[in-house]
C-alpha cells in the first residue's frame, strides 16, 4: 500500500510539474527557458501536448523534474545562508541560474 501511495504522489508530482511547465511557457516563455534549463524545441513540444498526452506522460514511476543542484554544497550554500532575505533570494537565484543545463529537463536515457 505504502508503495502505491508513492507512485501516485509521483503521478501528482508530475502531472503538476508539467501542467506547470505549460503555464510559464505560454506566460513568459523567456523566462520560463531560464527558469526549467529548456531549449526552444523541448518548450514547443511541452505546450503543445494535449490534456491527456499530459496526463499519459505523467503516469510514470519516475519523476520527471529533478533537483538542481549538483552539488551538495550549493545546497548547504542555501539551507544555511545566513543573509538577510532580500540577499538570500538573490543569492539562490543566481545559484540556480549557474546550475547545469539538463537541470529540469526531461531525461532522455
Amino acid at each position: 500500500m505504502e508503495t502505491d501511495s508513492l507512485l501516485d504522489d509521483i503521478q501528482d508530482i508530475n502531472l503538476s510539474y508539467l501542467l506547470l511547465t505549460q503555464r510559464m511557457i505560454s506566460e513568459d516563455r523567456t523566462t520560463a527557458l531560464f527558469r526549467l534549463k529548456m531549449d526552444d524545441e523541448m518548450a514547443d513540444l511541452i505546450a503543445s501536448l494535449s490534456i491527456k498526452q499530459l496526463t499519459q506522460l505523467a503516469r510514470t514511476n519516475q519523476l520527471l523534474c529533478r533537483l538542481c543542484y549538483d552539488e551538495p554544497e550549493q545546497l548547504r550554500k542555501l539551507t544555511h545562508n545566513q543573509r538577510e532575505q532580500g540577499l538570500g533570494q538573490t543569492h539562490a537565484a543566481l545559484l540556480m541560474a549557474s546550475a547545469r543545463n539538463e537541470c529540469s529537463s526531461v531525461s532522455s536515457n
